[in-house]
């Protein structure tokens, strides 16, 4: 052996044990990096608490290697760590809630989330002051919301020495966190209007986290109900394209109408079948009337015809393997409502003995001749689900202006339902398009010229177009803009904030889900902030 090959063995050697070595340095350098992220911690009272929460990407500090511990926590950072603790996503929201608060800033997306829930709101006319420093009782009264506690009524415990520094608003808020423990004062005093520190924030969350039941809560898995995506004026490749950026488990494609021939017509896709069954999506296939009265009427009004259509349909259930019907007639005669009814007995009956599932679309009870054809009570014993149109609040044609859906209008619809239809078989369907009204308003209406259907895409075009700003309407919880161009112009606006809330209220009600109209109509903040809306209201905070 040589002297060359004797050093070439010793040197692979070496490097052997280096990288050995170094290998088994690694996780203690992690580690290490774990246990001391910050380099101003050392001293603080609160570092514990401060790494656990960095190590749980709830806080962070203020530039790399720097927590400022003594420092006072902003608006914006003690609500990001709030958004972060609840495993909440931050939400790009199209329309701003705030003023003061741009799209451009890092803390964007947390203020969107949070107000979107209900969790936060601004500090008046239309700003949220992102960068004040946070109050004690400013911070008591987040952490209440948060974890939905009510506020105590009465002042049920012993006085701070300070308490008529305590803001009449926040009184209850600071009762409520005192008798949790989470904020106790000093000696006596609780300090409501002092800035709370980065460390105090830090040992508060950390004390919050600590609550067992609270942390089991944020921790679980949330099980999805029905999302149903309706198809309308999208090929079938856009459709899948706009469904694979979605939340829907259910794809509703508009395949077979009652025409007016009185027969049924199969536009069946087959691509779409073969598409859903690799991205394990159900296919509840539309069945539609195409508002055709006369040849509905006819139809229904024949037993034998009504017998001969289900077959049909059930034929074309059996031919593709669907899930699922929806039955989507509309503009049906008040005089029809019988036959309707024994329409959707008879074919539940035979879609159950298929294995299918069947869902009946009706509009909400407007005691007026729109409405008149549906027997809630009897659809919804005879359906699996019953689908609440909840839009065409005004709609277009009509002689006032308005809300396509304010969520006053869509609670008393669902409420109405409820009285007939048990919560585990309604689906609430929520507007994806809107309309750009051309008005002419007085002291006493709004009157509509006339309207232009819109997508919330387009909706969002408009508004960067014409720079207009909306106002949020606290009584219709939507907001609304209005502009000029060729005369006056206003939309009630639907967007995550909106839509986000029409969805918790339904799902405070535990309905079985939600559909969609149209699929392809909306904009990518809808989804995160709809998630964000189910994650928060599956949480029980007791």
């Amino acid at each position: 052996m040589t002297r060359r090959t004797n050093a070439k063995i010793l040197f692979l050697i070496t490097l052997t044990l280096f990288v050995y070595n170094s290998c088994k340095l690694q996780p203690s350098i992690t580690a290490m990096k774990q246990n001391n992220p910050f380099q101003d911690i050392d001293m603080s009272y609160a570092k514990k608490e401060i790494v656990a929460l960095y190590n749980d990407n709830i806080m962070t500090g203020t530039e790399p290697g720097r927590f400022a511990p003594k420092q006072s926590i902003t608006r914006a950072e003690f609500l990001t760590t709030l958004v972060r603790l609840l495993r909440l996503t931050p939400v790009q929201a199209e329309v701003p809630s705030y003023s003061d608060v741009p799209s451009s800033k890092w803390y964007y997306g947390y203020i969107q989330a949070a107000t979107e829930i209900g969790l936060a709101a601004g500090t008046g006319f239309g700003t949220f002051s992102p960068n004040r420093p946070l109050s004690r009782q400013e911070a008591a009264a987040w952490i209440v919301r948060a974890f939905k506690q009510h506020p105590a009524p009465t002042a049920t415990l012993p006085p701070y020495r300070d308490q008529s520094e305590i803001a009449s608003w926040a009184l209850p808020y600071v009762q409520t966190v005192t008798k949790l423990q989470f904020m106790v004062g000093y000696e006596g005093f609780f300090q409501p209007k002092q800035s709370l520190s980065r460390q105090e924030a830090a040992s508060l969350l950390y004390r919050v986290l600590g609550h067992k039941t609270w942390s089991g809560e944020i921790g679980k898995v949330i099980s999805q109900k029905i999302q149903l995506g309706w198809q309308y004026g999208q090929t079938a490749e856009q459709y899948k394209q706009s469904l694979l950026k979605s939340n829907v488990n259910v794809m509703s494609p508009r395949w077979y109408f009652l025409e007016g021939d009185g027969q049924l017509h199969d536009y069946t896709d087959t691509s779409i079948l073969k598409w859903a069954k690799q991205h394990n999506k159900a296919v509840w296939a539309m069945l539609g009337n195409s508002f055709d009265m006369e040849a509905t009427h006819d139809l229904l009004s024949s037993q034998a015809e009504t017998a001969s259509f289900t077959r049909s349909l059930i034929t074309f259930v059996q031919k593709y393997g669907l899930q699922g019907i929806n039955v989507d007639f509309e503009n049906v005669h008040s005089d029809d409502r019988a036959y309707f009814t024994r329409f959707i007995k008879l074919l539940s009956e035979q879609m159950h003995e298929t294995g299918a599932v069947l869902s009946v679309n009706v509009s909400p009870e407007l005691g007026t001749d729109w409405t008149a054809a549906f027997d809630y009570k009897a659809i919804g014993q005879y359906a699996d689900y019953v689908v609440l149109m909840g839009y065409d609040e005004h709609w277009s044609g009509g002689s006032y202006a308005g809300s396509v859906s304010s969520l006053p209008w869509v609670r008393n619809g669902l409420e109405t339902l409820r009285q007939d239809v048990p919560d585990q078989k309604i689906i609430l369907g929520l507007p994806f398009y809107n309309r750009d009204w051309r008005i002419q308003e007085n002291s006493t209406s709004i009157t509509a010229l006339d309207s232009t259907d819109i997508t919330l895409k387009k909706q969002s075009e408009l508004m960067q177009s014409y720079k207009f700003r909306p106002a949020w309407n606290d009584m219709l919880n939507q907001y609304i803009a209005t502009y000029n161009d060729s005369g006056l112009h206003r939309i009630w606006l639907e967007d995550s904030r909106s839509l986000s809330l029409k969805y918790q209220m339904a799902l405070e009600r535990d309905i079985a889900g939600f559909a969609y109209w149209p699929i392809g109509g909306e904009t990518p903040d809808i989804w995160t902030s709809l998630s964000n809306a189910e994650r928060y209201s599956s949480y029980s905070f007791y």
